[in-house]
This record gives C-alpha cells, structure tokens and sequence, in this order.
C-alpha cells in the first residue's frame, strides 16, 4: 500500500469511525493514528483494512473493528504507567495499540500461529515491551500477575476467576460477555475485593476457548 495513500486512509478512520463516535481519549486516537493496521491483515484482503468492519486473519479469528479496538483500549483508562494482560493476541493489531499505551504488556493466544505472526509483526515495529504466551487465554497468566488492566478479544459467559484473582486493586478488566453470538462490551473494576460491572454496548466477538471460557 502507497506510504502516503495509507496515512490519509488512517486519519480519515480515526476521524471518521472513531472520534465523530464519541471516543475522546486523546492518546487512543493518537496510537491509532500511527499503527499501520493493514499490515496485520493477509495481503488478499489488505485493500479493506481501513473499513469499518472486523476482517478475517485464519484459524477461524478476526481482526476486529477499528472503533471497536479504541472503545475496548479507551475503556482501559491507561495512563501509561499499567501492566496490561491481553487475552487472545489475534493478528498483534490490538496488541501493537496496547503496546504503545501502557508500561508492560503480557498477550496470551491460544494458536500458536497466529502468536507468532503476531510477535514477528511486532519485531518489525520496534516494540519491545510485549511478552508472548501461547496457552488457555481463560486461566490468566498467574506467573506475572499481578495486572493493573486485563483486556480480553474474545467472548467469555461470565468474567473468568482467574483473571479476578490476577487484577490489583483498583484494577480494571474490559471484556465481552454473553453468549457465543451476543455479547455486552463490559468493564469490571475492582475495589477492596468487590468488583463493579458497567455494561458498555453490545458487541460480538469469537468466544473465549479455555476452561473458564466456552469449551468448544
């Protein structure tokens, strides 16, 4: 894709299908300014990457939806200084915007190819901030915990235990809950061992395959 061509394409996404939609986070708009995200979808249907829609990657997952990936990273409320587990690295999209916004980042995905790919992408780009682990995305990863932020790609009926249990205090986990074909967008805090759930818009996502996700 041209240089120049791909930059007007980028801005006018985030003008257009992010900020015009009411996402105000200042850093969020910047980062998605920045990242090429049609380097994270297969060159046969590279010409799409900056539509309003989420795209296929392989292995049955998608990319999602520019507005999507800021409301989700918007709703994290990062300041730049969190340690930030991701659930269901995908294509590294989300993960590079992540990245860029917050001190540590660990990404989990449960097909090891599209982990690699992700994290080949991600060297191309200089970040160097980002553990990858390749595993069941629903039991966390309790080896680095604990996190300040969780942000979860992936469908889950109920907020997994583990990722509760791997959240500090004050800490804020962003995900979608429902069922396989509909979910709510949702943010949990927690505060003094209680959690508080606000309910952020419907969504749809793959599901969460794990233990504490959809079993199947």
């Amino acid at each position: 894709m041209d240089l120049v061509r791909e930059t007007v394409l980028r801005r006018r996404m985030v003008e257009e299908q992010i900020r015009r939609r009411g996402i105000r986070d200042e850093r969020v708009l910047s980062v998605m300014e920045e990242v090429p995200r049609h380097l994270f979808i297969p060159k046969e249907i590279r010409h799409l990457a900056y539509a309003d829609d989420p795209l296929p990657i392989g292995e049955g997952q998608t990319i999602s939806q520019p507005y999507i990936v800021a409301e989700m990273t918007a709703a994290l409320r990062l300041s730049g200084t969190e340690k930030v587990l991701e659930i269901g690295t995908g294509s590294g999209y989300q993960t590079a915007i992540l990245a860029r916004l917050c001190r540590e980042l660990v990404t989990i995905e449960r097909l090891p190819s599209l982990s690699a790919d992700a994290q080949r992408r991600l060297a191309t780009m200089d970040i160097g901030n980002v553990m990858f682990v390749v595993g069941d995305g629903s039991l966390g990863s309790p080896g680095h915990a604990p996190f300040d932020r969780i942000l979860s790609a992936a469908a889950s009926p109920s907020v997994p235990a583990p990722w509760i249990s791997q959240l500090s205090d004050g800490g804020i986990i962003v995900l979608p809950v429902g069922e396989r074909h509909e979910q709510e967008l949702t943010r949990v805090t927690l505060r003094s061992g209680r959690t508080e759930t606000e309910a952020l818009g419907g969504c749809r996502f793959v599901p969460l395959v794990g233990l504490y996700g959809f079993h199947s």
